[in-house]
């Protein structure tokens, strides 16, 4: 198939945030937008094109090595991979461990280390982690090291995930976005190479669906208690997220590359030092 002269975004999680980043640096572009259901894809493309935007919409599952690579396809028939927003994911009130860790750890890998094979010169990808992923104790520098650099294929079979280790599916959503920013990390020097930049952005709790769900959970409580005693003192927005997004992506983050953004209205500085602070 004939590859067409386009500068590719492609968006993985067809939800708020990955929305309003997309909004702020795909003018111009075209925006490949994939999710795991064909509906969510359709109704968010529907929405992006009614602002101005060139969409195109793709069914992927961020767990299956053969479906993300046949996205890398898609995207690269189409143009040139310039930026990559990776939003997909699923929260502890909507999974398993097990699951947690096929989706959100395995699945962040994967699809880093598919389009870490193909971004373009100049380049930029943003990851989508969590505030969660900042409170989990602190890892050995091994542990660190094993979540950075194992092979992809290989990761779910490190000895500190197993089910009888990881039991909980707070535990497992930690754990989780605690590797995404170190996988981002070690990845940026591979992007590097390419003339790329990938970051993180670990944010709060931004009011999209899946925070909903969380709130109106078993967990719906301390959410609510997060909020109310944060320093910012109410929840996030996605646009606030797309700011930040924009500036890791564009030409005025140049320089910025393998770092983690935790923007979560104080909630983290409250836990490990305020009213937040488990008894």
């Amino acid at each position: 198939m004939k590859k067409f002269n386009a500068s590719i975004i492609v968006v993985i999680g067809a939800g708020s945030i990955g929305q309003a980043i997309a909004r702020r640096v795909s003018a111009g572009k075209h925006i490949l937008l994939a999710d795991l259901r064909t509906e969510n894809a359709e109704a968010a493309a529907k929405v992006l094109s009614e602002a101005g935007f060139d969409v195109s919409t793709a069914i992927v599952d961020v767990s299956s090595r053969e479906s993300v690579h046949a996205l890398v396809e898609q995207a690269t028939v189409i143009g040139d991979v310039t930026g990559v927003i990776h939003a997909a994911g699923v929260s502890p009130t909507q999974a398993s461990p097990a699951t947690i860790l096929k989706v959100d750890l395995y699945g962040t890998a994967l699809v880093l280390e598919e389009f870490g094979n193909v971004i373009a010169r100049g380049g930029a990808g943003v990851v989508i982690a969590s505030q969660s992923g900042h409170r989990l104790g602190a890892l050995t520098a091994e542990q660190n090291k094993l979540l950075a650099l194992t092979p992809t294929d290989e990761l779910l079979a490190l000895p500190m995930l197993a089910p009888d280790k990881i039991t909980d599916p707070l535990h497992a959503y930690q754990i989780s976005k605690r590797g995404n920013s170190l996988r981002v990390m070690a990845e940026a020097i591979r992007w590097g190479k390419r003339g790329a930049r990938v970051n993180t952005i670990s944010p709060g709790i931004i009011m999209t669906p899946l925070a909903k769900d969380e709130l109106s959970g078993p967990r719906g409580a301390g959410y609510k208690r997060m909020i109310e005693l944060c320093s910012a003192g109410r929840a996030g927005t996605p646009d606030e997220v797309g700011t930040v997004g924009a500036l890791l992506m564009g030409a005025d983050g140049a320089f910025i590359t393998g770092s983690d953004f935790l923007m979560d209205g104080g909630v983290t500085a409250s836990y490990w030092f305020g009213e937040l602070a488990p008894k």
